[in-house]
Parts: structure tokens; sequence; C-alpha cells
């Protein structure tokens, strides 16, 4: 049964800390149910509001899903500063466009948070795709995804084998807000959590919101449980065939709505008896936080296929002036450079001569000539990055991943009704 262990604090804090700190004491630890294999009575409403977000989710999987998880991964890229202390503004998504060009090709400018955000970036996406298509997942492979998080701070690799604790002091889990289970059982938690993410005993978008809340309870490492938890709703819902290329960004409402989140993650601690209405109840609380919170990003990620959607019309249509003026046909053919690069714009929204040969497996000449085209049809802009190298910008898809960002960030979810909750860009017509 799950229950809240009373456990004594034995103090080794010296003289150069608060006095508060270096007091000895009880404290209340939280040791939860396993969950692989527990019965769970979803409420009716709910598992009806499941069904329908689960629909919408899917639908994000049609037309537009490359471009839409191409922007979710410059909107997630907060997740991927390498620690949780670090505090402020996550570098803008040119600056990070940039760094990722610079992976390959010399850029100067760019600060070094943006190059560990955009290298975290492709880290973090290389190991949740070994995740997602592993057969079975283990422990040991959760363990190896929070090593590459955090791949200079070997301290906190490996499951904990100390106490931890949320809020309060640094120095005691007296007082602390939440106080997560003995190190001791951490191994036979990860092992049930491990064994129910390899079943499918609920529908997917209930398994990942159980998925996160017991993994955020067992918090099995000593920094950085919150990307990972947070990894592991995306890793699930792939797994699921939920969600195929989109990415959905679940996270960022749950951060938006942190009040409602924090408050979820309590209910969910319950000391009822393991399967009792009780414990169903206190679950079914947090299922209610998370569901919503997966509506409310289900309808924002379809926003953003609309206003992209939108945004490659309004292309198709500047370049098929500019074309008409230059005497050529409106629409270029469909397997050309130039209409090649205009739908991988949303996805590769900095892009040079050099990278898009790449991509598009042309000529340099062939790629210097289709993004000439479509900067003299107002659709790219150009930037200096070396001496004898340029950028082309497609300035329109960074601005519609600023505005998308702050809109997650309100509490109304738009920013006419509500001001953004947390540090985000500046609107991007504010200078």
């Amino acid at each position: 049964m799950a229950t809240w262990e009373e456990a004594h604090w034995e103090s080794s804090a010296d003289s150069g800390v608060p006095r508060a700190a270096q007091r000895s004491g009880t404290y209340a630890r939280y040791l939860p149910d396993t969950i692989d294999g527990v019965a769970l009575a979803v409420d009716g409403d709910l598992s009806r509001e499941v069904t329908a977000v689960e629909r919408s989710v899917r639908a994000l999987n049609g037309s537009g899903s490359e471009s839409l998880a191409g922007i979710a991964r410059f909107l997630l890229r907060s997740e991927a500063i390498a620690s949780s202390r670090i505090e402020g503004i996550a570098p803008s998504a040119q600056q990070v466009a940039l760094a990722e060009l610079g992976q390959s090709e010399t850029v100067r400018g760019i600060s070094e948070q943006a190059k560990l955000v955009a290298n975290n970036m492709t880290i973090v996406r290389r190991s949740t795709t070994e995740l997602v298509e592993a057969g079975t997942l283990t422990v040991d492979q959760i363990v190896e995804l929070h090593r590459s998080l955090l791949p200079e701070q070997p301290r906190h690799h490996g499951l904990r084998s100390v106490q931890n604790w949320i809020g309060g002091s640094d120095w005691t889990p007296i007082g602390a807000d939440f106080v997560p289970p003995d190190p001791a059982q951490v191994p036979r938690l990860m092992a049930d959590l491990v064994d129910y993410i390899n079943g499918a005993a609920h529908a997917p978008l209930i398994q990942a919101a159980l998925v996160h809340a017991q993994f955020e309870t067992i918090h099995p490492f000593t920094d950085g449980n919150g990307r990972v938890g947070r990894a592991l709703i995306h890793t699930l819902l792939a797994r699921r065939g939920l969600t195929e290329s989109a990415v959905l960004p679940i996270s960022l409402v749950l951060a938006t709505l942190r009040g409602r989140y924090v408050d979820g993650l309590s209910a969910y601690r319950h000391s009822a008896p393991m399967s009792s209405k009780e414990a169903s109840k206190a679950a079914n609380a947090w299922l209610q936080v998370f569901v919503e919170a997966s509506a409310l990003a289900a309808e924002q990620s379809a926003m953003l296929v609309r206003q992209i959607g939108e945004l490659r019309a309004d292309w198709a249509q500047r370049l098929a002036t500019y074309r008409a003026s230059i005497g050529l046909r409106a629409a270029p053919r469909a397997d050309s450079a130039v209409a090649r690069l205009l739908g991988q714009l949303p996805e590769a929204p900095v892009v040079t001569a050099t990278t898009l040969a790449k991509i598009l497996d042309v000529s340099f000449p062939a790629a210097s000539a289709a993004l000439d085209e479509l900067r003299q049809a107002r659709i790219v802009t150009t930037k200096s990055i070396e001496r004898g190298a340029t950028a082309y910008v497609a300035r329109e898809v960074l601005d519609l991943i600023t505005m998308s960002e702050r809109a997650l960030a309100s509490t109304r979810f738009d920013t006419r009704e509500a001001p953004p909750n947390r540090p985000v860009a500046a609107r991007p017509d504010a200078g």
C-alpha cells in the first residue's frame, strides 16, 4: 500500500550554512504503490474525454505533420537546456537554428548556450528515437537517456543512492515540499515502471499520464528528473502510435498550468489501499489535469498546422507572382529544387546552399539558385554567417514559432487575453 513513511535525517552540514539547515530530525517521505497490473477505475466522463482527445491527436499525424514536428522541436528547445538551474529565456529559435547549422558549417556569433541547446536537442531526438524503436524498454535505457541529457555532470549519472527532495532547503529534507521514496526502493519501483511501459493496459494518453506521475514521484535521479519525465511522455505516445512524426507540447501546457500540475501530482500521491476507490479517485484527479493539458496541446498544435498551411499558400502565391514577372510558369516543377525547398522551410528555417545541397541531394549551383529565387520572391532573407558565407532565413517561420511559444505560455493560451506567465521571447514586432 502507498504510504508516507517517517524517516530520520542526520545533518552533516557545518557552521557555514544557515542554522535551520544544520538541524537533524524526522521528515515524511512517500512510498508509492507499484503500477504494473494494478486495477484502475477511470471515471466514465474522463474516459470519453480521453477518446476525443486521442482522436484529435491522431488527426495531427496527417498532412502537415512533418512541418509540425520541425517547428515543435524549436518550441521544446527550453527542455534541452543542460541544467534545470539555468534561469531565464532559452536561446531564440534563430540562435538555435544557426547553432544547428553550426554543427556542420562555420557560423560566427552563436552563443555558447545556443550551441549547448542545439547539441542537446540532437541528443534528445536521437535518444528518444531509440526508446521509441526499442522492442522492450529497459531501466538501463532510461538511465542512458538521463546520461545523454547531462553529459557533463557524471555525479548525477545512474539511479540515485541518496535521499533527494523537492523544494525547501538545499541542505535538508525537513520542511521540503515533497520527499521521494528511500533510494533503496528506487530499483524495484523503476523495474515496475518499465514493466508497465512495455504493456498496454490502458489507453495511450492514460498510460503516458501515469508513467509521468509515477516517474516524477520516484524521482530516480539526483538531477534532471523533469527533463527525463517529459521525454517519457513523448516516448510513450510515440511507442503506442498516438503520435507519429508530430510532437505534442503537453509539457509546455503543464508548465503554464504549473499550479494545477503540482496539485494534480500531489493528489496522485495518495495513501489509500491499492486498487481501492480512494486510490482510483486520486489517480483520476491527476489524469484529469493531464488529459485537459493534452487537449489544449492538441488544440494549439492544430492551430499551428493551419497557420503553417496558410503560410505555405502565401509563399506559393508570392513565388508565382515573382516567376510570372520574369516570364516563367507560375508553379515550378514539383521535383525542382525550388519546389522541394519550399516544402522544407518549416523544418529548416535557416539554411545555406551547402546544407541545402545535402538535404535535397542536388548540386551547389542548383541549391544556390533555388535559395536566390525564394529571396527574390521575398520568402527568405539573407544573413552573413562567416566571411563569404550566407545563410537564408525564413523569418516568418521563426516569427510563427515565437508567437506559438508565447501563446503556450499564456494561461488563456492567447496573449490577447492573458500575457505569458513565464519568460519567453518578445513579440516579433516588439523591436
